[in-house]
This record gives structure tokens, C-alpha cells and sequence, in this order.
């Protein structure tokens, strides 16, 4: 009888890049890696297809506004965008909008960006500046900063008007790391439970202690949660971002989901990806060599002390110069927060990076109705100086859809290269979402688990949001979608 090879079974979303992990290659750093980059957190949750319905649908657009935006934390603006009494900034979502102030004594509110006598818009979409008080544009009525009602022209003639009944009414505010929240739900969880365990792992991490350097907007022609997915896995490296594989790992990324609101990834940078066979891959001089090039042309290459890697000795390096660079001190930091990529999600569309050498921050929003169109906003927050003046934050720089981020002045050419390569693929996938025969998409069960925790979350707050006030909207159950096969799914 012939012994037969018993299948080897693995459970779903446990297999893993051969090869060393994240984990491995941070854990053999010269320095200490921080407990929370060494914190795992990953559960199977699901592998059925998600339907491109989602996407594309306005229908399903619109229950989005109803239903989540309408309940969720987004961050508005920074702090250091309204420093002084009177300074205010206006945050649009949807049809919704606030206006941002910060008070004589200091404290930040926000206010329904509308005027209670005939409904006229306060101050005007996506703007800044000064202002002592809230005047209406159309008849005058005005407010004061703690949204008081302080002159009613020809008052007289409304004697129905109980100031007292007349306050503006207010936008739910809360702060952290330097950024500004509002929500427009009163009854919403308090930021600090929505925030998860953003505040503990960013303990060490403050973005408060930091400022605006570039600020960019850029039209995209995609869905705001399909924009927001190319940024959720490093899989697309490969392909997308071919120059890259020699001196970054992709495919042996480690992805976390903590909790409802909060995911992550982390993957390193001066390794090379498990995809180049081992006859082509660098040796650690050579690494340091092309890292040196790609990033710092006309530096001398150090030669790599023994017991070291290539890892080590550009850590070092690029604590060196961006001190100096931001008269700062960052000696004291590990090898992993100087050089990986670490990209923190909060739900809905807030993405941060708390690292030295990528200290990046986005948003995506809707751009109007059309579920196709959206507003992709990048940040790029570096650390305060340790002498001197803070400088000022940056003024945004709009990009439409067809210009280069290159163009972005500030902005380091490497990083513009690599986001048009991000954003190239969207009007090609958008079309692809109404052109294909197959009606979902198919994700990976560990690589692309982001995304998917991501969709389930929208998909919770539309369904709940419905259940609670009745409406009878299309499902949001993607089993209803024809050529779907949904398996388990959180």
C-alpha cells in the first residue's frame, strides 16, 4: 500500500509571507522597539467578495451622509490653525458644516454653520481667518464667540425671539495629538472612546508636538472609501510601486485591527521584499548604498559595523540629519520609529504616521454627491523646533485631478513621485468597478483585512443607522449583491 501526503490545513487568514516578519526584522534592531509595534493583533474576518455597489452607488452614497458621517469623529483642522481668540475654520462634510472658533478664553467650539433666522451659511465653505463675532451676510443677526445671540436688527419686530432660545446650537468638539474633532451627533461616544488605543500607543508619539509643513488638497476621481483603500495595504508595492522592492518589505507587513475604530500597518524599510529571489538581493553594504542614494544623493556610503545592518545605520543617519534639519534631538528614538512606514487608521478617514522619516497625515472625503469624485487631503507634520519660532502652518495647495504632486512646493520629489503612483490606478478601478461582469471585489484574508474591517464598519453604522430611524433604503447586506460569496464576516 503507498503511504499518500496527508493536505496540510491551515485556518483561514492564518498563512503568512515565508520568510522573516515584521516582527523578526524589528526585534533584531540595535535598538529597543517600542511595545506597541510589537503588539499583534489580527482575526479572521471573513472572505467573502465586497460589492462594487458600495462604491458606486448613490443611493448608497447618500445613506453614508444619513447615517455615518452624521455620527462619526473627523478630525476638522488643527489646533495651530486657530491659535488665537477669534481665529476660526470652517469643516465641511457632505451638505453638513461647522464653523471652528476658539474663544476669548481659549477654549475651542464649534457651531452649526447656519443662521437661525432664515438659514443662511455663516461663513462660506472651507474657509479660515478672523473673526470677533458670527454676523450673518444676509440680514446682520449675529452671535458672539460663545454663540449668543448679540444683535437682532429691527428686534422690535420679533418679539418672539427669546434670545435665550437663540443660541447657536453646537457641533460636539474634542482634541488630541494636536488635531480638532467635531462630531455632529449629540449623542455620539466621547472622543477618547472612539480614539481607542491611539492614545496609549502614541504616548511616546506626541503630533501635538508638531506643525504643518505642506498641506495638500487634491481632487480624486474615485470613491472616497476606494481612495482610502489603496492607503490600507502595502500588497500594491509590488506593481504599484516597483522602484521600491529592493529597499522596503511589502508582502511580510504586518496588519493589525484594534478594536472597531482603529487599524494598522507596519512595514519596514531598508530590507527588501520577500518577492526578489534571493540570487538578486542585496547584500546589507549594498542596501545601505541604494538607500543613501535613492534618499541623500552625494553622501559618502558609512561602511555597516559588524553585528549591525543596514537598518541601523541609516536610522542613525537620518536622525542626524533631520536634527539637524528641525534643530531637534531624535537620538533617542528606535530604528523602527525612524525609518518604517507605520500607518495608524481611525475610523472613518483619518490615517497617521507617527515615524521620523514619514510624518504623514491624510483624510479622504466625499466631493459632493457624485460617489465617484473625492477630496484626498495630506499633511506632512513635522517636529517642533526645540529653540526658536514654530513656523506658521502651511497654506493648503490644491492639486486637480490631472496635477502632479510634484508640483507641491515643499513637498520632497521622492514622496510626490510615489503618490502619483497611488492615485494613478483610481479612474482605472472606478471604471473597472461598473465595466466588470464579477460584481465584488476579492480580498486577501491577512494583506487586505484593513480594508475589509473597514467596509464592515461603514456597512455597521449605515445598517444601524437605518434600523434606528426607519428607513427602508437598499440593503447594505453584501449577500444580497448577485455573484458575492460572503463567508464570515465581522
Amino acid at each position: 500500500m503507498t503511504d499518500q501526503l496527508t493536505p496540510v490545513t491551515v485556518e483561514p487568514g492564518a498563512a503568512r509571507c515565508p520568510g522573516p516578519s515584521t516582527r523578526d526584522i524589528v526585534l533584531g534592531d540595535s535598538t529597543p522597539t517600542p511595545a506597541p509595534l510589537l503588539e499583534e493583533s489580527y482575526a479572521f474576518e471573513g472572505d467573502g467578495d465586497l460589492p462594487y455597489e458600495e462604491f458606486t452607488s448613490a443611493a448608497y452614497a447618500r445613506a453614508e451622509h444619513d447615517h455615518m458621517w452624521s455620527r462619526t469623529w473627523q478630525w476638522a483642522c488643527r489646533e495651530e490653525h486657530i491659535p488665537e481668540p477669534g481665529d476660526y475654520q470652517v469643516y465641511d462634510i457632505g451638505d453638513r458644516s461647522a464653523v471652528i472658533v476658539r474663544g476669548p478664553d481659549g477654549d475651542i467650539k464649534a457651531f452649526h454653520n447656519a443662521c437661525l433666522h432664515r438659514g443662511t451659511q455663516l461663513k462660506p465653505p472651507a474657509t479660515n481667518g478672523y473673526s470677533a463675532k458670527l454676523r450673518c451676510p444676509f440680514h446682520g443677526w449675529t452671535w458672539d464667540l460663545a454663540g449668543e445671540l448679540v444683535d437682532l436688527p429691527c428686534e422690535w419686530d420679533f418679539p418672539h425671539v427669546e434670545r435665550d432660545e437663540f443660541r447657536l446650537p453646537e457641533v460636539r468638539t474634542g482634541t488630541w495629538g494636536g488635531f480638532v474633532f467635531v462630531n455632529f451627533d449629540d449623542d455620539a461616544e466621547p472622543l477618547e472612546d472612539h480614539l481607542g488605543v491611539l492614545p496609549e500607543h502614541f504616548a511616546d508619539w506626541d503630533l501635538g508636538e508638531r506643525y504643518v509643513e505642506v498641506h495638500i488638497r487634491k481632487k480624486l476621481p474615485a470613491n472616497w472609501k476606494a481612495s482610502a483603500e489603496a492607503f490600507l495595504e502595502a500588497y500594491h508595492i509590488l506593481e504599484t510601486h516597483s522602484q521600491s522592492i529592493m529597499t522596503a518589505g511589502d508582502a511580510n507587513a504586518q496588519y493589525d485591527v484594534f478594536g472597531d475604530n482603529v487599524t494598522r500597518f507596519i512595514h519596514t524599510t531598508a530590507t527588501t521584499s520577500p518577492h526578489v529571489p534571493a540570487e538578486k538581493r542585496p547584500d546589507e553594504q549594498e542596501l545601505l548604498a541604494m538607500l543613501m542614494a535613492r534618499k541623500n544623493a552625494g553622501d559618502e556610503v558609512p561602511e555597516i559595523p559588524e553585528g549591525e545592518r543596514a537598518r541601523d545605520v541609516y536610522a542613525r543617519h537620518m536622525q542626524a540629519v533631520l536634527g539637524q534639519q528641525y534643530d531637534n534631538d531624535f537620538s533617542d528614538l528606535s530604528v523602527s520609529e525612524t525609518i518604517d512606514s507605520i500607518e495608524y487608521h481611525l475610523f472613518p478617514n483619518a490615517f497617521f504616521f507617527p515615524g521620523l522619516t514619514i510624518p504623514l497625515v491624510y483624510r479622504f472625503r466625499p466631493d459632493g454627491p457624485d460617489p465617484d469624485r473625492c477630496l484626498y487631503e495630506v499633511l506632512y507634520l513635522r517636529p517642533k523646533p526645540k529653540t526658536g519660532k514654530v513656523p506658521q502652518p502651511a497654506e493648503p495647495f490644491d492639486l486637480d485631478v490631472d496635477d502632479t504632486y510634484t508640483s507641491v512646493p515643499g513637498l520632497p520629489t521622492s514622496l510626490g513621485q510615489v503618490l502619483d503612483q497611488d492615485t494613478a490606478n483610481l479612474a482605472a478601478q472606478t471604471r473597472g468597478f461598473k465595466a466588470s461582469k464579477k460584481r465584488g471585489q476579492t480580498l486577501g484574508n491577512y494583506q487586505e483585512v484593513r480594508a475589509r474591517h473597514f467596509q464592515s464598519m461603514v456597512r455597521r453604522y449605515i445598517t444601524e443607522g437605518r434600523a434606528a430611524s426607519g428607513d427602508t433604503g437598499p440593503s447594505t447586506n453584501p449577500s444580497t449583491s448577485s455573484d458575492t460569496n460572503q463567508g464570515a464576516h465581522a
